[in-house]
């Protein structure tokens, strides 16, 4: 039975059950699972923003221009530079391809952070439509803080008039404007001076991440109890097969011991074994004299002798009577 496991096709098998209960376990659920608590925290951080006040910038952003804890609302004051603007290329909005406007806006005390004043939709064949100037007087603006993207790996380009970038990265962004800039940034709260269309706030539920990750559990659960299965089947069958094979060779060989004993069983045998069967003459006698024709010493045949005794049949005694009495 073990060499039947020791098969190409188990082993294999088996290996991917291993592998597949393990990725189960150790990567796809945690990553699911992770994603959930990522959302939960998010929403956690949006409500309680939206609970509090705005706070001063300082309070949000560190030393070195790192926000503490992202979605925090926060409220500065100064004002924009508007000849610095660059677009985030075709970021989609709500299902649509559109352009967002990140401007540099400077504080009264000097720090400068990275604005993102909302979107505007596409106008025909993905080109810039016109977007409205931020005003360049002092204003106070409340925004929500955001954390720094990663630099995506397409660069910058320059068209209709428009330094455009594929991602928020505000080490790019100052570097194409040559404007110091905080490390993370802010998007700005519907109704504030700049605003074009405000970015939709992330929905707060939590999506079928946590369903996800629970259905991966059970898969890794369920692939070695269904291995498990099929060992036990083919263990089944085989031990079934068994059982029949050895019904069978009893009844085999208990048909062939009932057979053995019969005497047209041991004549059949003989018959196969010696000579051709002979014709049986209905009026031959047994005498118990060997028949006159038979040579001394010579005995006749079992299936002979079971049929006519010691005497020789005489295989054309009817066609001589027939003829005499012909004549």
């Amino acid at each position: 039975m073990l060499k039947t496991f020791l098969k190409p096709g188990w082993v294999l098998f088996l290996i991917f059950i291993v592998a597949f209960s393990y990725l189960s376990f150790t990567v796809l659920a945690p990553w699911q699972l992770n994603k959930d608590d990522q959302i939960v925290e998010r929403n956690h951080l949006i409500e309680e923003a939206y609970d509090a006040d705005p706070q001063p910038v300082t309070e949000v952003f560190s030393a070195d221009g790192s926000l503490r804890k992202e979605w925090e609302r926060a409220e500065l004051t100064g004002h924009y530079l508007p000849e610095d603007e660059v677009l985030l290329r075709l970021r989609p909005v709500e299902s649509a391809p559109g352009f967002q406007s990140l401007i540099p806006f400077e504080t009264d005390s000097g720090e400068t952070f990275l604005v993102n004043r909302g979107w505007v939709p596409t106008d025909e064949g993905n080109s810039v439509p016109h977007i409205d100037p931020a005003p360049s007087e002092k204003v106070t603006i409340v925004g929500m803080a955001r954390y720094n993207e990663r630099e995506h790996s397409s660069a910058p380009i320059e068209e209709q008039g428009y330094t455009q970038v594929y991602s928020i990265n505000t080490e790019q962004i100052a570097e194409l404007v040559d404007v110091p800039l905080a490390h993370d940034y802010l998007q700005l709260s519907p109704d504030q001076p700049g605003e074009l269309h405000a970015l939709p706030v992330p929905k707060l539920d939590r999506g079928n991440h946590l369903s996800y990750g629970y259905q991966w559990i059970a898969f890794g659960v369920m692939a070695p109890l269904g291995f498990a299965y099929f060992v036990w089947s083919e263990i089944r069958e085989r031990r079934r097969a068994r059982e029949e094979e050895a019904l069978m060779a009893e009844a085999t060989a208990a048909a062939i011991g009932t057979g053995a004993g019969s005497p047209d069983a041991a004549a059949d045998v003989d018959i196969s074994e010696h000579e051709e069967p002979a014709f049986e003459h209905p009026d031959a006698t047994a005498p118990s004299t060997p028949a006159p024709g038979l040579a001394a010493g010579t005995q006749p045949s079992r299936r002979s002798r079971s049929r006519y005794g010691s005497a020789k049949p005489d295989f054309y005694e009817k066609i001589r009577e027939r003829g005499q009495e012909r004549f």
